[in-house]
């Protein structure tokens, strides 16, 4: 069989079922009898045989390059060749008539654009004596046939299940058809096969298209709704009731957060008019009443951050004179009167030690350098000849001037919004009056004009001096941040030194344990050596682990092998493993040496 695959573009490839392969080519005699019957000469367009040299040995053409042939029955259809080289058919045997391949040598039938879902071919060329049952006998082997319309004019229309089969179908156009052996001029026809324009294919492909066209927009939806950010909660619309609600909340803590979310969405919805302006106003006063909080508890904080900010340092400068204590006492050890009296292991590893402890000092005394350098920086001339202890002192001072400059800040700007208020009010008053000369309303709003420059002035002046000390703040902000950084480095570092320590204390006294550890741990232990060695006593030539233990087994089930084996190698000096055999035969016994190993001990 051919199958036609569909690619990655929606182009079409033929492809070769590999069990028609096994099929013998048609003998080449069979060619020249079917040419001579039809009236056509065994010559090609340029004069060459159109079957040339047959190997009948290799059971192909040696003229032409290798093809892959049309088996009879329509087996299978050849893959892709290239348009210059001419394409030899077979001939075709059906039951009722024989189809007799074209000139290879001519070009290829013409066909028209193909229509989008083409299922239908239109076959031309019938033989005037061919009936439907033919046309089914020899075009049911491209597929199922749907339908058939037969003309009187020797062609027809062929519906088929799929579009690939349309496909095969068009394989056979060019082919000439006999019918039986007869060689009447009404019962022989040259084919022509095309795509024909058919309106069930073309609303069926219209079906399709919109059935894609649906899931594709059903999937963007389902893409669309997966990514879409969720809805808001819902806020509840004005009433007086809500709003008595919405004003006790924003007196709790817990709930100001909601509270002020609802109030925002109301302002911005146009829920305030000239009646209900008093409650709005009572709630944004409620609001304002947090103001002050907040600055409390930021203070709070800060204060909380300057004392852990001082416990760090405290805790920083106790590590690094632990440090030059280790350090000390490494170069009073490696002083000649108490450094002759080592072991080379101990100065070896108390050099190690040394030095680890110098190059972890010396990182961390350029970090706290380049600290200082820094506050160098930002302080003045006069700042660098105080001590430590003044510094402390500023910090905290620099603290407190910013939170009065704060509140002073605050303090200024409400009392500004004030006085605003109050030059508007004047002004409305003195439009609605019209008495522009009555000199006392004009000397009070020039009173207050020159109040409130002087009001604008002082505050612009402590907002500068706000900014400078917040600027100071965020400076020993991140002061404090890169000495957190230098002291976990520093107690990173100092956890590898004391795995090191104890890794070196370790491989110095390996011998000691070993010694001190008896290779004997329990009673039963004392009992299996006391039980194996009586075995091996017997057995002077030595005995595998598996009849060793296979002896034990009798005693005890719960013996494992390896335990007995792991136990035997402890005691050295008891038993002894040797190798005995040769080649295949090598294998390993022990044996008990434990007379020979009580001389050694």
């Amino acid at each position: 069989m051919f199958l036609v695959q569909y690619t990655a573009d929606n182009s079409r490839t033929l492809s070769v079922d590999s069990t028609a392969m096994t099929l013998p080519m048609s003998d080449p005699t069979a060619w020249a009898t079917a040419m001579n019957n039809l009236g056509m000469a065994p010559l090609g367009i340029a004069g060459q045989p159109i079957l040339p040299d047959f190997d009948p040995a290799l059971g192909m053409m040696t003229g032409i390059p290798p093809i892959t042939p049309m088996m009879p029955g329509l087996g299978i259809v050849p893959p892709p060749i290239p348009p210059d080289m001419p394409v030899v058919k077979e001939i075709i045997h059906c039951k009722s008539c024989t189809l007799f391949p074209p000139n290879p040598n001519l070009p290829p039938p013409a066909t028209r654009e193909r229509p989008p879902g083409c299922k239908t071919v239109f076959v031309g060329g019938l033989p005037e004596n061919g009936t439907e049952q033919i046309i089914v006998e020899v075009f049911e082997q491209c597929g199922e046939i749907i339908a058939i319309r037969k003309s009187k004019k020797n062609f027809c229309h062929i519906r088929f299940a799929e579009e690939y089969m349309v496909d095969k179908a068009l394989y056979l156009s060019g082919y000439r058809i006999r019918l039986g052996s007869s060689t009447d001029k009404k019962d022989t026809g040259r084919l022509h096969v095309d795509f024909a324009q058919a309106r069930d294919d073309l609303y069926e492909w219209e079906c399709k298209q919109r059935m894609l066209a649906r899931e594709e927009r059903h999937r963007r939806r389902m893409e669309e709704e997966r990514l879409r950010p969720p809805s808001p909660p819902p806020v509840v619309h004005y009433s007086d009731h809500e709003c008595s609600i919405v004003a006790e909340k924003l007196k709790d803590d817990s709930k100001f957060s909601e509270a002020v979310q609802t109030l925002l969405t109301w302002i911005e919805r146009g829920e305030v008019n000239r009646r209900s302006a008093n409650n709005f106003y009572s709630m944004i006063q409620s609001a304002n009443s947090h103001v002050r909080r907040l600055v409390n508890e930021k203070a709070t904080h800060e204060k909380d951050m300057e004392e852990a900010k001082e416990k760090f340092k405290q805790a920083l400068s106790g590590i690094l004179i632990q440090f030059e204590q280790i350090v000390a006492v490494y170069h009073s050890a490696s002083k000649q009167k108490a450094w002759d009296h080592f072991t080379k292991a101990q100065r070896k590893n108390i050099s190690v030690w040394c030095k680890q402890a110098e190059e972890i000092r010396n990182i961390h005394n350029d970090e706290l350098m380049g600290i200082r350098r820094e506050e160098e920086m930002e302080m003045s001339d006069d700042e660098i000849e105080e001590t430590t202890e003044t510094k402390e002192t500023e910090e905290s001072g620099l603290v407190s001037q910013a939170e009065a400059l704060k509140e002073e800040n605050d303090s200024l700007r409400w009392q500004l919004d004030a006085y605003r208020n109050e030059v508007e009010l004047l002004k409305q008053e003195q439009g609605k009056a019209h008495r522009e000369d009555d000199p006392n309303k004009e000397q009070q709003v020039k009173l207050l004009q020159q109040a409130l420059q002087g009001m604008q002035q002082h505050l612009l002046k402590v907002q500068e001096e706000y900014k400078r000390k917040e600027a100071e703040l965020e400076k020993l902000k991140d002061d404090k941040l890169q000495v957190e950084k230098m002291l976990e480095n520093l107690k990173e570092k100092e956890s590898c030194a004391s795995r090191l320590c104890a890794s070196s204390q370790e491989s110095d006294y390996p011998l000691e344990k070993t010694m001190n550890s008896s290779p004997i741990k329990s009673e039963r232990e004392a009992l299996l050596v006391g039980i194996i060695s009586t075995f091996l006593h017997v057995h002077p030539f030595g005995a595998s682990i598996e009849y060793i233990c296979s002896y034990l087994h009798r005693l005890d089930n719960k013996i494992c092998t390896s335990d007995v084996e792991c136990l035997m190698s402890r005691l050295q000096h008891t038993f002894k493993q040797e190798m005995t055999g040769v080649g295949a035969s090598l294998e390993k016994r022990w044996k008990f040496c434990g007379f020979e190993g009580l001389k050694l001990t």
